[in-house]
């Protein structure tokens, strides 16, 4: 197993470096399975979001989903992609002081990473902590 960095996987994504496009293919066909930490995708998602890409909901989920179509590729938890994806999909739009917000996909993975972990370690999850608004609409978060 190898494990690839976030610069590694958005050149794949993007091609926007020839080369080093090139060899990020390279690793994807090595034949070697590739792990995606949480972080990395967190900061890839962040990354295509941003105002040099403005990756939509759609265009986000349309990744995630392709990565995880991928025989070669590894999730620290794949259930947690998952949830997170579909709870990021389904957030509704919230009212706060600087407009409409929708909660980041980073949010849902946070949230559905610690409620699978809690149940990992058979212990009772009582949920996640968080002053984010728009975090608050996913279900399993709670105000300290």
């Amino acid at each position: 197993m190898i494990a690839i960095d976030t610069n590694v996987l958005l050149r794949r994504l993007l091609a926007d470096d020839e080369a080093q496009a090139a060899r990020a293919q390279r690793l994807f066909e090595s034949g070697e399975t590739i792990l995606i930490t949480d972080i990395v995708l967190a900061e890839t998602v962040w990354t295509l979001k941003g105002k040099r890409y403005g990756a939509s909901r759609e265009d986000i989920a349309a990744v995630i989903t392709s990565l995880m179509e991928e025989s070669s590729v590894v999730f620290e938890n794949k259930q947690a992609v998952w949830s997170a994806l579909h709870d990021y999909l389904l957030a509704p739009p919230v009212k706060t002081a600087s407009g409409e917000k929708l909660a980041d996909y980073a949010d849902a993975l946070i949230i559905n990473k610690a409620r699978l972990t809690a149940e990992q370690m058979n212990e009772h999850y009582a949920g996640t902590y968080t002053f984010d608004q728009a975090a608050l609409a996913i279900k399993g978060t709670k105000r300290p």
